[in-house]
């Protein structure tokens, strides 16, 4: 049973996950759904967004506007408390689901530090034994969710002042991103904006859009959005139907093989074919299940040797 599908390299396909931080009041928001819009051609009922800000994102329901000035309403939907990464796995599955093409998430800071986020799950139970491990594991299964997902996603990163406080002696860090420390370098590209977004740090962008993304200075418009939208579509072309039942297959095999049974055989006979002459489910996919199944019963397992050994007064094993 093969791991992958080894295939020529093409450009086709591209779904792009996009990052923009910034302090209270740096655009980042408005800056985003600017985005969205033009990477939806300009159809606003393409373009969701996920507020986990209380409400606050329906502030911009007058933001896209189209060429004669006629506001172009987009679809919301509110995430409250608590914001772990599977309730956010689940918000954008369900925005998916209704069709959405691109997807505005404002924002991804509450899923790593937010009431129910990850340093939450970290620090349940025992304070002396933080579960690091479980909140780290949880937090990539939201990471696969973006990168998986077959809608484009821009999502806001809320950021502020940091510092280093050693012996007593406090040192500034600057501003940063309240996010895992590798999350900004995990998106297509990555901005830090500034001057109400005016101007924008790069922290990632690949060199076929720093034209776009990488300018550093002037507003970021719906333009270029749709400058994105253009390069993505310059790639080729894939069937929609086709590649959402493979990315909700991909999906679908964290939850293991029994679930991805399920799914595959959910699908119609049309597509089972078009994905697999054969009519079997792809190698790739059931490796991929059994794996998170075995994952699972060794994680399983440590758990319980950790409990017996808390429970004994022992050490945890290892």
């Amino acid at each position: 049973m093969t791991v992958i599908t080894i295939r020529k390299a093409e450009r086709e396909g591209a779904r792009l996950v996009v990052g923009v931080a910034g302090i209270s009041g740096s655009g980042k928001t408005f800056t985003a759904l600017q985005l969205a819009y033009g990477l939806a051609n300009n159809d606003a009922s393409k373009v969701g967004f996920l507020d986990t800000e209380n409400r606050r994102g329906s502030l911009y329901a007058d933001a896209l506007k189209n060429d004669r000035g006629e506001v172009q309403k987009f679809w919301i939907g509110d995430l409250y408390a608590p914001f772990s990464p599977q309730r956010y796995i689940d918000a954008i599955l369900e925005f998916q689901k209704a069709g959405v093409e691109v997807l505005v998430i404002d924002s991804v800071s509450h899923e790593w530090e937010g009431q129910g986020g990850c340093e939450d799950i970290a620090h349940t139970g025992n304070p002396k034994m933080p579960q690091w491990n479980k909140a780290k594991a949880e937090h990539k299964r939201f990471m696969n969710a973006l990168l998986q997902s077959d809608m484009h996603i821009v999502v806001c990163i809320r950021a502020r002042e940091k510092v280093r406080i050693e012996g007593g002696k406090v040192t500034p860090l600057g501003i940063q991103p309240i996010c895992e420390k590798n999350f900004m370098f995990e998106m297509t590209a990555s901005l830090m904006m500034w001057d109400e977004g005016k101007s924008q740090q790069v922290m990632k962008c690949p060199d076929q859009l720093r034209a776009i993304l990488g300018r550093e200075s002037g507003y970021i418009t719906a333009g270029d959005g749709a400058a994105l939208r253009a390069w993505v579509d310059g790639a080729q072309q894939l069937d929609r139907t086709l590649e959402h039942a493979r990315n909700s297959l991909r999906t679908i095999t964290e939850q293991g093989t029994e679930a991805l049974i399920k799914a595959w055989r959910a699908l119609p006979d049309a597509t089972r074919k078009a994905i697999s002459p054969e009519g079997t489910c792809p190698d790739e996919f059931k490796r991929a299940a059994q794996d998170f199944d075995t994952q699972r019963e060794r994680d399983s397992a440590r758990q319980t040797d950790a409990l017996n050994n808390e429970l004994l007064g022992g050490e945890v094993a290892q």
